[in-house]
């Protein structure tokens, strides 16, 4: 067997392959020897046509399975004889197959130079501050005074902004199409209410009706509501208004084991540092994940970052999923979301690569039982046993994936600790 490797960049590569005829024919011989046992030939008993009548009949059919039977062997020896490993399924081009002649074709594959990682402490890394404002804190006890409110009935007066509002809807857009809706609750001032809609119930009684029609802008958000008009009929039907409680220690009790405010105060400051202390950490890491990637000095495999945006595409649909959001009705431009995230892909690759070669210099690895852990721990997210788990992955071959991962983790904490952490 001949072959011929083109460097195409640091990473990709072809190779022209040429197998010898005798091969070639020697297994349309064999194909052909197959097919006269089952195949069905008019003038000829069954298993009796001559070969040269089964190669003529069937000719594009052997040719094709010779193809398929012979290229994918020859691919794996001449990587071999080489010394390089594809990092994806090559791509087979310009075949070139028929009796008595060669079969020849072009592989175009991936591969992976060495990476050197470098010096281990020359990575320059700043940890943020995870010091709780007392900004910050106020901000957090608004909040659960916020979640805390209570609505209360409203009477004596109409609408006033602030209001929340129980009303029914209809509707008719600009197509003529209408929908009725009973009981919607409105709050006035929300983000989500429609351009004009807030205003239109202003002063309304309980009991009032009142047809009105909305214009909304060219540049709305719904691009089907976008510069059309669509005209509304409310009856209110109930007024009412939120009341923030008074941030006191009656407030601390109301929320848990806090006798005081001050001790409820103490916990929040203590959840928000717990909080910032994590999102440091991922800061920090993220920091390193960009240093590595700067330090693999060549074009990264096309294969590599596609992979990479193909499982952030899934891993989002599968967040909408778990959300009750069906991906397909999201109105998600998905082509658009897969560019978005090339650029963090191309980095997690990157890093990755460093990450993997820290880790087979350095021998770490996952013990039995750090693997044995993990996926009990995964078991337990899912609310099933280990075993269950431990043979759905064994199936699907993903105990090498589980091990990869935590490998690579060591390798990101070996690296951490010795990383200079300003």
């Amino acid at each position: 067997m001949k072959t011929e490797f083109v460097d195409v960049n640091e990473t990709r590569k072809n190779v022209r392959v040429e197998i010898p005829s005798d091969i070639v024919d020697a297994e349309i011989e064999r194909l052909a020897r197959d097919l006269s046992r089952k195949a069905r030939v008019p003038g000829f008993r069954p298993g009796k046509a001559p070969s040269t009548v089964i190669k003529q009949r069937f000719k594009e059919q052997i040719l094709h399975d010779v193809a398929h039977d012979l290229i994918p062997a020859a691919v794996d020896e001449a990587l071999r004889e080489r010394g390089v490993e594809a990092v994806d399924t090559p791509d087979i081009r310009d075949v070139t197959v028929e009796a008595g002649q060669p079969l020849t074709f072009t592989a175009s594959f991936d591969t992976l130079p060495p990476v050197d990682p470098g010096e281990y402490g020359t990575i320059s890394l700043r940890r943020p501050s995870s010091a709780v404002s007392d900004e910050a804190l106020e901000q957090a006890m608004q909040r659960l005074r916020e979640r805390a409110a209570r609505f209360e009935p409203v009477e004596g007066r109409g609408v006033d902004h602030g209001d929340t509002v129980t009303l029914d809807l209809e509707r008719v857009d600009p197509s003529g199409g209408s929908d009725t809706h009973t009981d919607v609750s409105v709050e006035l001032g929300a983000s989500a209410n429609p351009p004009g809609f807030d205003e239109q119930l202003l002063g309304l009684d309980v009991g009032a009706v009142k047809s009105f029609t909305l214009h909304y802008p060219t540049d709305y958000a719904v691009a089907e509501l976008a510069g059309t008009e669509v005209s509304y009929t409310v009856t209110v039907k109930g007024l009412k208004r939120r009341r923030l409680p008074e941030l006191d220690d009656e407030f601390a009790k109301d929320l848990g084991q806090f006798e005081t405010l001050d001790a409820l105060r103490s916990r929040v400051r203590d959840d928000l540092a717990h909080e910032a202390g994590h999102a440091a950490d991922r800061d920090v890491r993220a920091q390193l994940m960009t240093a590595l990637a700067g330090r693999v000095p060549y074009e990264l495999p096309a294969s590599l970052v596609e992979r990479e945006l193909d499982r952030r595409v899934e891993e989002f649909a599968h967040r909408l999923v778990d959300q009750k959001i069906d991906p397909n009705e999201a109105g998600i431009d998905w082509r658009a979301f897969r560019e978005s995230q090339r650029g963090v892909a191309s980095e997690a690759v990157g890093a990755a690569l460093v990450i993997d070669e820290v880790a087979r210099r350095e021998q770490l690895d996952a013990t039995d039982d750090e693997v044995d852990g993990e996926v009990e721990r995964y078991a337990a997210r899912m609310g099933r046993t280990p075993a269950a788990v431990r043979a759905e992955l064994e199936k699907e071959r993903g105990l090498s994936r589980v091990r990869a991962s935590l490998r690579r983790e060591k390798a990101i904490d070996f690296l951490l600790a010795r990383a200079t952490i300003a």
